[in-house]
């Protein structure tokens, strides 16, 4: 049974708590103060029942809390361990991190975290004959733009599946959209000789605003409304580079209209201002095709858009690997800093990634993760309609979903953050999402439709729902 086999258990039986929520609380600090650490197995529910003296309902009740919860992880056949990927939300603390200030990575690993995508479909014998293949190529070195097979399908799969036309050369492989960012702010600080000037969607996503603090940029936030950036709001002669997400607000889900998007092309070459087009989840929309680029409409050779992808939300995080859309003008400033570099993605996962593309296997897999994610939103919608004290945002597609309190206000977000945290639900406030712009309505929570399998999905739902119930309640 391994240490957690040997854990004491002590129950007060004259107590408030019930026998199943003591023996809960008992193995989630065991957990937290790392008594028992990820992966490790637990006592089967007769044997600990046996040993605690109580009945084995008691134990199964306790152990289907804690999954619930994200703490423990139960399959057929292997038990139940504590859940391993408590260890990986351990290590995204550590220092040095871009991210370990971003809500995502302050949250407690849980069920429902945001940032976190579904990887269980993507094994599947096309995945493993890709990585068979490139096995055999293991010999090889990448080029440090990148493998030339996957940057010629990087760019058709852009053609086919988001409208964008433009050649391989285009195409820069990174190791992420942090890893992309981070490469174009290097290149225009060595050409603006201080320090740039960034503006981001407020609220916005953190993860690519911390990386440009940490380049010395100071951040500029700019307002969002329903339909994502207010473009008529622009400033004339103060930024140097602007990150959006036009085809999928973060967190808030707009889509910027037309006219728009030509707004905001027609004021970046204006001002001379860098467009970043952060591609983030916009592939997995569940309603319609996913929405053409703001780069399909930029133009190749002048233009002003750098487009960020990354394969980690469709396919794996574990893979790091991503890809950056630049026009010729900016690539003559990106790549000389990424030949002094060096490329960062293995020849290995660059060939896998290329045999997978060139099979159409992405395409297939993102058909079937849009079906699940849809699943996902209208198992999601009903589990927490029929109340006045919340509502669930209308969402047309992405990774997560944003649950608005009503009336709303911070001490009510603090109270169901609270609640939520002792239920490690791994829901993050939407207020922490905003930069300087926080309006009316703007406090609520931001959870993940990744994490567990389905059945445990549906658990921490129920688990969410009462969290709530509770705190409009009190």
């Amino acid at each position: 049974m391994g240490s957690a086999g040997e854990f004491p258990i002590s129950l007060d039986r004259t107590g408030g708590a019930t026998l199943p929520a003591q023996v809960a609380a008992a193995l989630r600090e065991a957990i937290d103060t790392d008594t028992l650490r990820p992966g490790e197995p637990l006592p089967s529910t007769r044997d600990l029942a046996e040993r605690v003296g109580v009945a084995r309902g008691v134990i199964v009740a306790a152990y289907e809390q804690l999954v619930a919860e994200g703490y423990l992880l139960a399959g057929h056949g292997r038990g139940t361990v504590v859940h391993p990927r408590l260890d990986r939300a351990r290590a995204a603390q550590g220092v040095g991190d871009p991210d370990q200030h971003a809500p995502e990575t302050r949250a407690v690993a849980g069920p429902l975290a945001p940032g976190t995508p579904l990887t269980d479909a993507v094994d599947r014998p096309a995945w493993r004959s890709a990585w068979r293949h490139a096995a055999t190529l293991a010999h090889r070195s990448a080029p440090e733009l990148g493998d030339a097979r996957l940057r010629e399908e990087i760019s058709d799969h852009l053609r086919q599946m988001r409208g964008t036309r433009r050649s391989p050369s285009d195409v820069i492989v990174t190791a992420g959209a942090r890893d992309g960012l981070s490469l174009l702010l290097t290149a225009l600080g060595t050409t603006r000789g201080r320090a740039l000037v960034v503006g981001v969607e407020d609220p916005g996503y953190p993860s690519l605003r911390q990386v440009a603090a940490r380049h010395g940029a100071r951040i500029v936030a700019l307002p969002v409304d329903a339909d994502g950036l207010v473009t008529g709001e622009l400033p004339n002669g103060v930024l140097d580079v602007m990150i959006v997400t036009p085809s999928h607000q973060y967190p808030l889900g707009g889509s910027l209209p037309l006219a728009r998007r030509r707004e905001l092309l027609e004021w970046a070459i204006r001002t001379g201002v860098v467009i970043v087009e952060d591609d983030y989840d916009s592939e997995l929309r569940h309603v319609g095709s996913p929405l053409p680029t703001l780069a399909a409409l930029d133009d190749p050779a002048t233009g002003t858009v750098v487009l960020l992808g990354t394969f980690s939300k469709t396919l794996s995080p574990a893979l790091a690997a991503g890809f950056m859309l630049a026009p010729a003008g900016l690539r003559r400033l990106i790549e000389p800093v990424r030949f002094d570099l060096g490329g960062p993605v293995s020849a290995v996962v660059q060939a896998a990634l290329a045999r997978y593309l060139a099979e159409g296997e992405l395409r297939r897999h993102i058909a079937r993760m849009r079906r699940r994610y849809a699943r996902r939103r209208d198992l999601l919608s009903e589990r927490l309609a029929g109340q006045a004290g919340w509502r669930v945002r209308p969402m047309s597609g992405g990774l997560h979903a944003v649950i608005e309190l009503v009336p709303g206000g911070a001490a009510e977000e603090r109270r169901v953050l609270e609640r939520a945290a002792a239920a490690g639900l791994g829901a993050v406030g939407l207020s922490s999402y905003w930069e300087a712009n926080s309006v009316a309505g703007s406090t609520g929570l931001v959870i993940g439709m990744g994490g567990p399998d389905d059945a445990g999905f549906d658990r921490a739902l129920s688990v969410l729902r009462g969290v709530l119930a509770d705190a409009e309640r009190s």
